[in-house]
């Protein structure tokens, strides 16, 4: 049965990364940068699960503890990327209507 499980979650681990592959194509050829950035969100989604199952695969706890801080790092990330992008698109908005930015 432990063979099974390994085998299997191996597959799940490739699966994985097959789906990161069709995330990071639409984080490059995204409509708009809102796009664009829910993406690369997706592929730190992925890349989370990943880890979480290679270190069920390989039986390494510490590797819990890196997705972890990859999950932190990439939460701040995006919300600072969405901050930036708001008060970025909100400047040149109001530049184009003439008003003060």
């Amino acid at each position: 049965m432990e063979y099974f499980m390994e085998n299997f979650l191996t597959y799940v681990l490739w699966v994985k990364l097959a789906v990161m592959v069709i995330y990071v194509f639409h984080a490059l050829r995204g409509p708009s940068i809102w796009d664009r950035l829910m993406g690369m969100n997706l592929v730190a989604t992925k890349v989370i699960m990943a880890v979480v199952v290679f270190s069920s695969v390989n039986d390494t706890a510490y590797m819990l503890d890196v997705a972890i801080l990859f999950a932190l790092f990439g939460f701040i990330g995006t919300i600072f990327l969405a901050l930036f992008i708001s008060k970025n698109r909100l400047g040149k908005i109001r530049q184009s209507k003439g008003g003060k930015a």
